[in-house]
């Protein structure tokens, strides 16, 4: 099994990792959707540990994985440093750990310290009266132009993936997760819109967060509003086609 570990650790061992994985399997508590990855909060050490095993892949991506392409637990682990050194949130990365045969890829873990947070951008979109929603979204736009502006493009920008703590300044800090599609370019316009299109199908949050960042961005409000509601309608389009397929296939269960 191949394991690194973040270099800011210096009393962190390899055993230590090991220890940790190793509990994944008979302790702590899952966290989120389990369908796809599987995530477990545990503590080791008086300390407690975020531990992402992705799902076993299939034999072509075995191979993808093993010889061609950074698995996503190290993808994960090599965008939240990169993070990190830019100034934007995400919690703490302690290791990733991989798992190889000679045909490739068996399975690999991210392990992040276990960050307290308020909420998730996913409690704006389900609870409209939630305190001071409208100062949080724009906060929340205002974090994603500072991602935009670093050459930051975080592909799975969605309502889960931001996690929203209240700070000592009746501020937020924003911290983003589940890291292993991401790309570093310089953001045009498009890309930028497209950024926001998986986040709410509801107008008024989308109206918001245009006015908030044609406000930061120095764009006009209309072309910022009209560009993100029509790829935020294009991909509500598209996923609910989706899901109407995926339930004509399934129509048997």
């Amino acid at each position: 099994m191949k394991i690194v570990i973040n270099k800011i650790l210096k009393n962190t061992s390899k055993n230590d990792i090991l220890e940790i994985i190793n509990s994944f399997f008979i302790e702590g508590t899952s966290i989120g959707d389990t369908s796809r990855n599987l995530i477990k909060k545990v503590k080791y050490n008086d300390a407690n540990y975020n531990i992402k095993s992705f799902k076993k892949p299939h034999l072509i991506n075995q191979i993808i994985y093993g010889f061609f392409r950074k698995s996503k637990a190290e993808r994960s682990f090599v965008y939240a440093k990169l993070l990190i050194d830019k100034k934007i949130g995400t919690p703490l990365p302690i290791a990733y750990s991989e798992r190889k045969n000679t045909l490739g890829l068996l399975d690999s873990y991210y392990i992040s310290l276990q960050l307290n947070y308020d909420i998730t951008y996913r409690e704006l979109l389900t609870n409209p009266d939630y305190p001071n929603h409208e100062g949080i979204l724009r906060a929340f736009t205002r974090f994603t132009f500072n991602l935009h502006e670093k050459g930051v493009y975080f592909l799975d920008h969605s309502p889960g993936n931001t996690l929203i703590k209240k700070n000592n300044d009746n501020g937020y800090d924003f911290f983003l997760v589940d890291l292993n599609r991401m790309k570093f370019q310089k953001m045009e316009f498009n890309d930028r819109m497209q950024n926001f299109a998986r986040l709410t199908p509801i107008k008024e949050m989308v109206e918001v967060m245009s006015n908030e960042y044609a406000k930061v961005s120095g764009l006009d409000y209309d072309d910022v509003f009209n560009s993100m509601w029509s790829l935020t309608e294009e991909f509500q389009e598209k996923f609910h086609r989706k899901q109407r397929l995926k339930k004509k296939l399934k129509f048997w269960k």
